[in-house]
């Protein structure tokens, strides 16, 4: 599970949510030049110094000297990560593969509390049969599987969508899928959406999604794009729009599920869908990993991304490093397994039947 989280930048990163860097540069294996590039690179590019309280010109004067021609492949690599740890960001990924041999994977994330309490595969499984059997419980029927995006159940008054990722379908075969789902909850009082410990993905695939349960046009988010080495050289903000899509929106009432394992585009699914009067956020501040990735190679052939984008809500607030703050903090722990309960799912529940008669 944790070296999972540890590469989520090679299931997530460089599919879908990337965006792809090309610099016109010369081979080398120079360890010398390939720190240099490195160092330049995230200078002029990396949003979040300020933020994540690093001094990217300390950690030069520390880290250089440790360089030199003869530096071997590992040697370099535990200079880079040591160089990269205090920026303790998810979207910060090196991949490394050695002409000796070497290969090596990083990623200077914490690990979340989240896998702090279920720190296997197992045990994540175990919480969310856990989830669904609550909802049975309480009249739902069984959860199905709706392509490799969703699942989904309902009961007479309540539905019940989890997104597994925001990635891996064509548009139309969201559509496809998304409007079977909404047909299939015509016509009830209220819904879950539940995206905890939900990867990430695409902006494109969390408006598409996103669109489902909207009232009118809004603004979605903001966003600005790290353009030289100054606090202050970004691009114009950017704005998209939030939209009702489909031939039908459910825009009565909502919760929401998230935790700090609802990572990128999970975090931004979580920002769009706060700003919606009729959405109620239950469970844990989201990730706090909202930027597109920058990603490129060094002359090596090392590859590695970043954050290189500053995303905002509707009112020009980044999370980022914080997550989206919930309305209602519920945790899930370790010990809900042995009592049987889910108090996020039970939470979910009462707010529907509360706000629903």
């Amino acid at each position: 599970m944790k070296a999972f989280r540890a590469s989520i930048a090679f299931l997530v990163l460089f599919v879908g949510a990337s965006l792809q860097a090309k610099p016109d540069k010369k081979q080398s294996n120079d360890p010398e030049v390939n720190f240099q590039d490195l160092w330049q690179t995230f200078n002029k590019r990396y949003a979040f110094f300020e933020l994540r309280g690093v001094d990217w010109q300390r950690q030069y004067k520390i880290f250089r000297p440790k360089v030199t021609k003869e530096t071997t492949d590992k040697e370099l690599f535990e200079i880079f990560c040591a160089m990269l740890a205090p920026l303790k960001d998810g979207h910060v990924n090196l991949k490394a593969k050695g002409a000796d041999g070497f290969k090596g994977k990083y990623n200077p994330e914490h690990t979340p509390d989240f896998y702090k309490e279920f720190s296997t595969d197992r045990s994540v499984k175990e919480l969310f049969a856990l989830s669904e059997k609550n909802l049975e419980q309480k009249g739902f029927g069984p959860a199905k599987d709706d392509t490799m995006l969703f699942r989904h159940a309902k009961s007479e008054e309540l539905g019940y969508l989890r997104v597994l990722e925001f990635e891996g379908l064509s548009r139309k075969k969201a559509d496809t899928a998304l409007n079977r789902i909404m047909d299939a909850f015509e016509g009830l009082d209220g819904l879950i959406i539940d995206i905890r410990d939900n990867p990430g993905g695409t902006d494109a695939m969390v408006y598409q999604i996103a669109g489902r349960f909207v009232d009118k046009k809004r603004v979605g988010h903001h966003r600005r794009t790290k353009t030289g080495p100054g606090e202050e050289d970004f691009s114009e903000v950017k704005t998209r729009m939030l939209k009702p899509l489909g031939k039908k929106q459910f825009t009565k009432p909502v919760v929401l599920l998230t935790n700090d394992t609802s990572f990128s585009a999970a975090d931004v699914f979580s920002m769009v869908m706060k700003e919606l009067p009729h959405v109620h956020v239950i469970g844990d501040h989201t990730n706090g990993i909202f930027s597109n990735m920058f990603e490129t190679k060094l002359p090596n052939g090392w590859k590695y991304t970043f954050s290189f984008q500053r995303y905002y809500s509707a009112d020009m607030v980044c999370f980022e490093a914080k997550g989206i703050p919930v309305h209602q903090e519920v945790l899930n722990r370790k010990g809900d397994l042995e009592k049987g309960v889910d108090p996020v799912i039970q939470a979910a529940l009462k707010h529907l039947w509360t706000h629903t008669k």
